[in-house]
């Protein structure tokens, strides 16, 4: 091969005769070095030698991009680690290999707290309820936006630490952050707590964070958990005895929606919360049946009973929400007017919650099977049994349901005929605009 010392204007006087298919210009000062060009095509510097016997060709570069030392440097530098027996191209993968995982680093190593939960939030939500997909959402909300029933929601209680670099995120921060929250809000607290441990589990699964979080899950804190302290047994809930004063109270409520409301929560067994999600859409007069949201499996149909569905029948349809209020979506202070309801009847200490826990309560004066009780409540089935063969249509859940809320009516004195109320055309929904 012919070589020249290679010079600016030989570069751009170089032409590829029509009837080849490319030409070559070897440089005389740095071995290897050349020139490629085709007749069609634009010039390139080319690296060529021998490797293990075999003819080794790489391209460095066009021109226009390097100057002729810079080409004749980069030969050189090939030509030394064939001499020193690598082969450039596992060089070149090699190097290329750690620029990405350099760049993958650093971008783990500056991801936020935030970017990862949106990530984990979009990646586990199919597997989750609703309401258990909306707890993470306003655990780590910003606040500062309207809401349903106030003018701004205040910030989640984890929004301190959504700004943070997912790396700062060590088991220090979540102590101090677990000491602080305890103070004014320890249920809640715990409640993100236990969603803070399963998210950092998932990042560290995960290749995009897995260089970001340390192999022990930092939320994993004998520390914080002291902080946080355990929860306590709730032991509120109706006593049969209570049922008369409980029920003219609430009855006597001068809001009709929060009667109905609490009457219902009681009745149906469900969560407070599923119950204020309920919609009009969810109730079917056909089948008498009734839909609620469930945080733990999406959703699950429980029996319409009679005095439910006369309570609902009579609420007024200002929008999609059944227990709608006059100024908003959803009727506002159903806590506030229980708590006067109960101080009424003379009960203490009973809270949303506890009327579920009356509900389960209740039941066992019964003899109701538990799994029946289970299935109406929204929990998980807790036996084999329960989970691959026993299967109970809404017919047979009525059954039972009906019986127990005839009982809980006839024990709090509250007189309902569901004949006369069946016979009267019982619940007529309406179309909601």
């Amino acid at each position: 091969m012919a070589r020249v010392n290679l010079t600016r204007a030989k570069v751009d006087g170089f032409k590829c005769p029509a009837d080849k298919a490319q030409a070559f210009l070897w440089d005389a000062t740095a071995p290897g070095l050349g020139l490629r060009m085709t007749p069609t095509g634009k010039p390139s510097y080319v690296f060529q030698s021998l490797f293990q016997g075999r003819t080794l060709r790489l391209t460095i570069g066009s021109p226009d991009a390097w100057t002729i030392p810079n080409a004749q440097a980069r030969a050189r530098e090939l030509q030394r680690q064939i001499d020193e027996g690598r082969d450039p191209r596992a060089v070149k993968a090699a190097a290329t290999a750690a620029d990405v995982a350099s760049r993958e680093d650093a971008k783990r190593q500056s991801v936020t707290v935030s970017e990862a939960w949106a990530a984990y939030l979009l990646e586990r939500r199919p597997h989750w309820g609703e309401r258990h997909y909306q707890d993470h959402v306003a655990k780590a909300a910003p606040g500062g936006v309207p809401g349903k029933r106030s003018k701004s929601l205040q910030p989640g209680i984890l929004a301190p630490l959504m700004a943070k670099p997912l790396r700062d995120l060590d088991a220090a921060t979540i102590e101090a952050w677990a000491a602080r929250e305890a103070r004014n809000r320890p249920t809640s607290a715990r409640l993100a707590w236990r969603l803070l441990k399963a998210f950092l589990g998932w990042c560290a699964e995960q290749p995009a964070y897995a260089g970001a979080v340390p192999d022990k899950n930092p939320a994993k804190s004998k520390k914080a958990r002291e902080s946080l302290g355990r929860p306590g047994v709730k032991a509120d809930a109706l006593q049969r005895e209570q049922l008369p004063a409980w029920f003219d109270a609430v009855r006597g409520i001068h809001n009709p929606v929060v009667a109905a409301y609490l009457q219902t929560v009681l009745l149906t067994g469900a969560r407070p919360g599923e119950v204020l999600e309920m919609q009009w859409e969810d109730l079917n007069t056909k089948w008498k049946g009734l839909t609620i949201r469930d945080k733990v499996e999406g959703e699950r149909t429980v029996p319409l009973t009679p005095y439910v569905a006369h309570l609902l029948a009579a609420l007024p349809r200002r929008n999609q929400w059944v227990f709608s209020g006059a100024r908003a979506d959803v009727v506002a202070a159903p806590n506030e007017l229980h708590a006067r309801a109960c101080g009424v009847a003379g009960i203490d200490g009973l809270s949303l919650h506890g009327l579920r826990r009356s509900f389960k309560s209740l039941t066992e004066w019964l003899e109701i099977p538990a799994g029946v009780v289970a299935q109406l409540m929204g929990h998980k089935p807790s036996a084999t049994a329960e989970r691959h063969y026993t299967v109970r249509p809404l017919d047979l859940l009525r059954v039972h349901h009906e019986r127990i809320e005839a009982w809980i009516l006839e024990q709090a004195k509250v007189e309902f005929d569901a004949a006369v109320v069946a016979n009267a055309g019982g619940l007529q929904l309406v179309s909601v605009a």
